[in-house]
């Protein structure tokens, strides 16, 4: 995806006509041509939530029950039934895990993430022996950032050497990948779905004797009994081992802790109490957001099992009417295209989910109303497009949709969206950029604002393309990029959009942002509101639009 090739995601009709572009090409053989020529729609879904409820019998065995937070433990009561608990005590003793909460912390600059996380390595590496080597697991939180320390400068003396395991990896790599990365001296570098479950069994004696292997994580859990998980990955079966974190203080944004509240925690000698409450507060109020998405899969699970007794059934109409219904395209005749433009910047991770639901809930209600009154759901249509600023990575800076006509077709592609980068005020610029080229591809009939900072200035935007070299990007990188070589200001790509008749409607989350989204709402004849995002109101608001 994005800059890389993906092997096994399909993105509808776009993946098949690409093959008849590439065969007519002659790019490709006939044979590759051939196995993907086929139409494609959508069945079903279900829900994983959903489909346990169907078990007679619950049962679950965990090394984390006892870090279950209250929403956790309710769902599992509640929503399961599950109301015995059974706690064993380990049959090798004491967990021999050292982890000092005082100064087993680090937090510090984006620019000097990397440098510290290597110095991090290169210092864990040593263990009480130092004429012997010890062996450091470090986690991330995607592959992205993974290999993006893996490729910098900073890391290149260890380049070589080092492992790393990804989900893309084959499971006999895998395996191979496991054994090796506990040996004296070794460097492994994973996705936090292996901090998960993977059994690290060290057999090396040097690395055992010499404090047993070294845990780095380099970001916060959402929750704490991820966070438990991976600390697991060390200290195994009443084996020494140590555990640290690494964190860069831009991604603390989505949790809501400020510069001030890391200086003041830095003074007191522990960040750990402060990480906790902040991430658990975090989880408590997704939480509650995620229950709005559970409930829409928990339909979307009762439509898919309504599919199947319909095909049980041999009953011909009925599926044939559901698959129509899921599967219809967009009408040639549109009435209206909106596209949805949202800040997704760090500052956002807190409201970012209620924002997704407040756009979702829109888009099925339009939907709804659109029967109601006789027209096609079909005729409008919807895109989601995410900005953020200079010190992310072009594939980041923005990021799109496809044009939607169905509410959990554009669902799919706002979950997969998360909260990162950011920096004072925000590359709104090159969301606007982005509908401009859209008008020349087909009519844009009005955009969504959502946002809870100004746009950048036309002095910011230069100076911070230049300062992005800080994190390894740069006026240099930016010029090479065709999409952004040229730099570009929110007030000149407000005048093309005001030329296109197509008015900006700015909802600010905070009061920040409300004199400049005041302004573009005024300049582009929209509307400009406080979008009420902790209630139902925020989707009504968008909804009246």
């Amino acid at each position: 995806e994005q800059d890389s090739i993906c092997y096994n995601v399909r993105y509808g009709y776009k993946t098949l006509f690409a093959y008849y572009h590439e065969h007519a090409q002659k790019k490709i053989s006939d044979e590759s041509f051939k196995s993907n020529q086929f139409i494609s729609f959508q069945i079903g879904n279900f829900s994983y939530v959903e489909v346990p409820k169907n078990f007679c019998c619950i049962m679950g065995v965990s090394g984390t029950l006892k870090t279950l937070s209250a929403p956790e433990q309710e769902v599992v009561g509640k929503d399961y039934d599950v109301s015995k608990y059974t706690y064993m005590p380990s049959l090798f003793g004491d967990n021999q895990l050292i982890f000092a909460e005082e100064k087993d912390i680090l937090i510090v600059k984006q620019c000097d993430h990397f440098i510290t996380l290597k110095k991090e390595i290169d210092d864990r590496l040593v263990g009480t022996n130092p004429a012997t080597k010890r062996a450091v697991l470090v986690f991330f939180e995607s592959k992205k950032q993974l290999m993006e320390f893996y490729e910098s400068s900073d890391f290149l003396a260890m380049k070589e050497n080092a492992i790393i395991m990804t989900e893309e990896n084959t499971h006999a790599e895998k395996e191979s990948l496991i054994k090796r990365a506990t040996g004296s001296g070794q460097v492994g570098l994973f996705t936090r779905s292996f901090g998960r479950g993977t059994d690290f069994v060290c057999r090396d004696e040097i690395v055992a004797a010499n404090g047993g292997v070294h845990v780095i994580q380099t970001f916060l859990s959402e929750e704490l009994s991820e966070e438990v998980q991976i600390r697991g990955r060390t200290a195994r079966q009443g084996t020494s081992g140590s555990y640290s974190l690494v964190l860069c203080d831009e991604s603390l944004d989505r949790f809501l802790i400020t510069k001030a509240e890391i200086d003041n925690a830095r003074k007191a000698g522990n960040f750990y109490s402060l990480l906790h409450a902040k991430s658990s507060e975090f989880f408590r109020v997704q939480h509650e957001e995620n229950k709005k998405y559970v409930e829409y899969a928990a339909n979307e699970h009762k439509l898919g099992e309504e599919l199947i007794t319909a095909l049980k059934k041999n009953d011909v109409d009925t599926v044939k009417k559901m698959l129509y219904d899921r599967n219809k395209g967009a009408e040639e005749k549109k009435r209206s295209r909106t596209i949805v433009l949202m800040d997704g910047t760090g500052s956002m991770g807190h409201l970012l989910q209620k924002a997704k639901n407040a756009v979702s809930t829109m888009f099925e209600r339009i939907s709804t109303i659109l029967k109601e009154n006789g027209e096609s759901p079909n005729s409008f249509e919807m895109q989601f497009v995410v900005y953020r600023n200079y010190n992310a990575p072009a594939d980041m800076l923005l990021q799109t949709s496809t044009w939607e006509s169905k509410p959990e077709n554009l669902r799919s592609f706002m979950e997969s969206i998360q909260a990162n980068y950011g920096w004072g005020n925000e590359a709104i610029e090159i969301g606007f950029s982005h509908v401009s080229r859209e008008t020349t591809k087909g009519s844009v009939s009005q955009v969504i604002l959502i946002g809870d900072a100004p746009a950048n200035t036309k002095e910011e935007v230069l100076m911070k393309r230049k300062e992005s070299k800080q994190y390894n990007l740069g006026e240099a990188y930016w010029n090479s990029n065709a999409l952004y070589s040229n730099p570009t200001y929110y007030e000149d790509e407000l005048a093309l959009l005001k030329q296109h008749n197509i008015p900006v409607h700015a909802f600010y989350v905070e009061n920040k942002a409300q004199k400049n989204f005041m302004q573009i709402a005024n300049i582009s004849g929209g509307r400009c509101e406080k979008l009420d995002i902790n209630s139902k109101r925020g989707s009504d608001q968008l909804t009246d639009l």
